[in-house]
């Protein structure tokens, strides 16, 4: 009932009045040119050298003034390498950041829903103890193979010792709800140490470190989509 009426309700453009439809179509292309008056504009102004540009106004191409290429030329031809590489990385990081955290994700998730996990807090927390000392070793310029090395080796015995004597554990609801929680994480806060990181690893400026940093930043959004 409630959705006839809704529908009864609905106004047609056809059944509307002669005057009102006029007024409609007058607000409505009054509306599309603000919107679509600055794309050709900027279309236009393309077109013209700069003594076109600076002397004045000029609207109409072949009539108020003579459109030409050169802007055009300039920039994909004279600049060409500079025009297009910006626009390769994006495509190339985008493509390959988006592939992996969709693998990635989607089996995380398939782990979560599927199967039924217990996992000690101390474990979680001997392996965040291992991260950090990795972490501090490469701040300290101690080569990265080594460092992960160490902090593998330090994760391994607090598992062995120290994480064994806890018994309280996170499921897969305390999983994934931790992982989304990482969207509130503000990414100022890992500025530093994410430069840090690569740095050590000689990735700066390269497309594996803007991969890395993407997957990592929206794979807790994948897996929590992909688990719904």
């Amino acid at each position: 009932m409630a959705l006839a009426s809704r529908r009864s309700r609905s106004v047609s453009i056809n059944t509307l009045s002669f005057p009102v439809m006029v007024i409609s179509y007058i607000l409505l292309f009054a509306w599309a040119f603000v919107v679509l008056f600055p794309l050709y504009w900027l279309a236009v102004t393309s077109l013209k050298t700069p003594l076109d540009v600076n002397a004045g106004p000029f609207y109409v191409p072949f009539r108020d003034f003579q459109p030409n290429l050169d802007n055009w030329h300039y920039i994909f031809v004279d600049l060409g390498e500079d025009t297009f590489r910006p626009y390769l990385n994006t495509v190339v990081v985008g493509l390959t950041s988006t592939a992996i955290t969709v693998l990635l994700g989607s089996m995380a998730a398939y782990g979560l829903v599927r199967m039924r996990y217990e996992v000690r807090l101390g474990a979680i927390a001997g392996f965040a103890a291992g991260v950090a000392l990795a972490v501090v070793l490469m701040i300290f310029r101690t080569p990265w193979l080594l460092a992960a090395v160490a902090g593998l080796a330090f994760f391994l015995l607090l598992l062995q010792t120290v994480a064994r004597r806890g018994k309280r554990a996170v499921g897969n609801d305390d999983i994934a709800f931790w992982m989304i929680s990482q969207r509130m994480l503000p990414p100022v806060a890992v500025v530093i140490p994410i430069y840090v990181f690569f740095q050590q690893l000689s990735l700066l400026d390269t497309w594996g470190a803007l991969i890395i940093t993407y997957v990592a930043v929206h794979l807790p959004i994948v897996v929590w989509l992909m688990r719904d």
